[in-house]
């Protein structure tokens, strides 16, 4: 397998003084092309931060960060909100979504954002894949119109809209009920079985992290298993 991302020796620390709070303390890792993998740990251990980091949202204190060969520390601000637009998905626990856009609006809305406009094209793509979601009769309603479940398969749609290699999820299921949770989940495992794509899942679920090929447990700021 090739490797995807990597990180080394990766420090955050949030405030200075007395009242500085290291969040990261040291923590490496790596993950392979077609990874799913799940991050595990307790609350404060780390893990949401590692998140925002890994997604280019956030800059470690220090520490190195390289992706697809990139040097993702030395990015500025417009190469890094490039770089996420084209090669990163995120899948967050709350969805998200715009409200009174449409699913399809609301799947569109990353490549339009990333070519200037809304192009035939992307809504084509747009469709296949909340149908692919199981969504093709709520295409055009709007998301406030969507049960939860229904919103985060919109959510996991617009995450994948741009094709991106790494996909960030935080607590995808968190607040879904488990029978929803277990279709985001498949959905999610088809994708990454199918198109290769690399998956990273925060989750306290267990049968969630079951479900995923590697466990990466955080405590205390830094990989432990």
């Amino acid at each position: 397998m090739t490797t995807l991302l990597e990180v080394r020796d990766l420090f955050k620390t949030y405030g200075a003084g007395d009242t500085a709070t290291r969040v990261l303390r040291g923590l490496s890792l790596h993950l392979e092309e077609g990874e799913l993998a799940a991050l595990l740990g307790p609350s404060g251990s780390g893990k949401s931060t590692l998140l925002t980091i890994l997604g280019t949202l956030m800059k470690p204190t220090s520490g190195s960060y390289t992706m697809l060969g990139q040097d993702m520390i030395a990015a500025n601000d417009a190469e890094l909100t490039e770089f996420r637009n084209a090669h990163i998905g995120f899948v967050f626990q709350f969805h998200n979504l715009l409200p009174d856009f449409t699913a399809l609006e609301n799947v569109v809305f990353p490549s339009a954002v990333r070519a200037g406009r809304e192009t035939p094209a992307a809504r084509a793509r747009g469709r296949d894949l909340l149908k692919r979601m199981g969504l093709a009769d709520r295409i055009d309603y709007p998301t406030a119109n969507l049960s939860g479940g229904q919103k985060q398969r919109v959510a996991v749609a617009r995450a994948l809209m741009n094709s991106p290699e790494l996909v960030l999820a935080d607590e995808p299921t968190g607040n879904l009920d488990r029978a929803s949770a277990t279709q985001v989940m498949e959905l999610l495992s088809e994708i990454n079985r199918e198109e290769g794509t690399t998956f990273l899942i925060s989750t306290h679920d267990e049968k969630i992290a079951a479900a995923c090929q590697r466990q990466i447990v955080v405590v205390d700021g830094n990989v432990t298993g």
